[in-house]
C-alpha cells in the first residue's frame, strides 16, 4: 500500500498522465489490470476556470477507476487555485500539479517546465492551491530546466514546505529528449531530502525495472508512463514480481479480448468513428514485437467499426495461433 495524505492506495504502481493516452477508456483498462492510481491527461487550469466543455471533459470519470487523480497545469496562483476547486468539486480523489511538461505551447504560457526556473512562483502556486484544496495534493517535477540548472532537490523542499502530500520526480531535464536515459540517482537524492512520499518516474518498460528503481532510490512508489502504452498488463506484472510470483504474460486470446474491450470503451466514450481512428494508432503499440506485426499494420486502415475490428483481429490472431501449433 501507499499512503498519500489521507488517501491510501491499494499498491505503489501508478499510471502516469499522458496527453492523448490516459483518457477514460485507457484508465479503466489499466485500473482493471492492477494500477493503484490512475491519472487524467494534463488539464488546463485556465480551461477549467472558464468552464470550457472540451477541457472539463478530460475529467469525465467512472466509479470503476477510483481513486482518480487529476493533473492540472497553469501559470498563476489565482488560476491554479480556482482550477483546484473545480477539480475537487468534480469528485477527484487527488490533485496533481504539473511542473515538468516541456512542450513549447505549455512552456510559453509560463506553465509546466517553465516553473522549474522560478522557485518563488512555484511556492506561490503550491501555497495558493493548498489553501483551497482539501484532497491530497501532489506535484510532478523534472530534474530541472537544463543540466546547468539542476533544481529538483531544492524544489522538492520548497513544495514540501508549502504542504504537498507527495512528489513525483522524472529525472530528466526539460531540454533533454527521451534518448537520454533517466538518471534514477536523482530520485534517490530527492528521497533523502524530504519526508513526504517520493514517486519515481522514467524508463520503466519492464516490471523488473520498477523494482530496480525502488531498490536503487528508496522511492515509495513508481509511476509508469510510456511503458504501459500497448502493455497495460505491466501493472499486474509489477505487482506479481513484487510478491515473488511468476510474471504473467498475456496469451494471444487475452490480447485479442483486451483489444476488443478497449475499442468498445473508446466507442462508448467518443463514438464509433473517433474510436476507430484512436484504435488504429493504439494497435501499433499493442502489436509491437509480435510476429508479422508490420504486415498486420497494413490492414488496420480497414478498421472502421467493431465488426471490422473483430474481423481484423480474428484473422491476425488466428494466424499467430496456427503458427504456435
Amino acid at each position: 500500500m501507499l499512503r498519500i495524505g489521507h488517501l491510501t492506495l491499494e499498491n505503489f504502481a501508478i499510471m502516469a498522465p499522458m496527453a492523448g493516452i490516459t483518457n477514460l477508456p485507457f484508465r479503466l483498462m489499466v485500473k482493471k489490470l492492477g494500477a493503484g492510481l490512475v491519472t487524467t491527461e494534463m488539464v488546463s487550469a485556465i480551461g477549467l476556470t472558464l468552464a470550457k466543455k472540451k477541457t472539463c471533459d478530460y475529467m469525465r470519470s467512472d466509479p470503476r477507476e477510483k481513486p482518480l487523480a487529476v493533473q492540472i497545469f497553469g501559470p498563476s496562483p489565482d488560476v491554479m487555485a480556482s482550477a483546484a476547486q473545480v477539480v475537487e468539486n468534480a469528485g477527484a480523489d487527488l490533485l496533481d500539479i504539473n511542473m515538468g511538461c516541456p512542450v513549447k505551447k505549455v512552456v510559453k504560457t509560463g506553465a509546466g517546465a517553465s516553473l522549474l526556473r522560478d522557485r518563488r512562483r512555484v511556492a506561490e502556486i503550491v501555497s495558493a492551491v493548498r489553501r483551497v484544496c482539501h484532497i491530497p495534493l501532489t506535484v510532478k517535477i523534472r530534474a530541472g530546466w537544463s543540466p546547468e540548472e539542476s533544481v529538483a532537490c531544492d524544489l522538492a523542499r520548497v513544495v514540501e514546505d508549502c504542504g504537498v502530500d507527495a512528489i513525483t520526480v522524472h529525472p530528466r531535464f526539460a531540454t533533454q529528449s527521451y534518448s537520454v536515459c533517466a538518471d534514477w540517482s536523482l530520485i534517490g537524492q530527492v528521497k533523502d531530502r524530504v519526508k513526504i512520499p517520493v514517486i519515481g518516474n522514467g524508463d520503466i518498460f519492464e516490471p523488473s525495472r520498477a523494482l530496480q528503481m525502488m531498490k536503487q532510490t528508496g522511492c515509495d512508489g513508481v509511476m509508469v508512463g510510456r511503458g504501459a502504452i500497448g502493455n497495460p498488463w505491466i501493472f499486474k506484472q509489477i505487482l506479481h514480481l513484487a510478491q515473488g510470483l511468476p510474471v504473467p504474460r498475456p496469451d494471444l486470446d487475452e490480447r485479442r479480448s483486451l483489444l476488443i474491450e478497449h475499442y468498445q470503451l473508446l466507442s462508448n466514450a467518443m463514438g464509433g468513428k473517433r474510436a476507430a481512428r484512436a484504435m488504429r494508432g493504439l494497435l501499433l503499440w499493442y502489436t509491437k514485437g509480435l510476429p508479422h506485426s508490420s504486415r498486420f499494420r497494413g490492414s488496420i486502415t480497414q478498421i472502421k467499426d467493431l465488426e471490422s475490428l473483430v474481423t481484423t483481429m480474428n484473422n491476425y490472431f488466428s494466424t499467430l495461433k496456427d503458427e504456435e501449433t
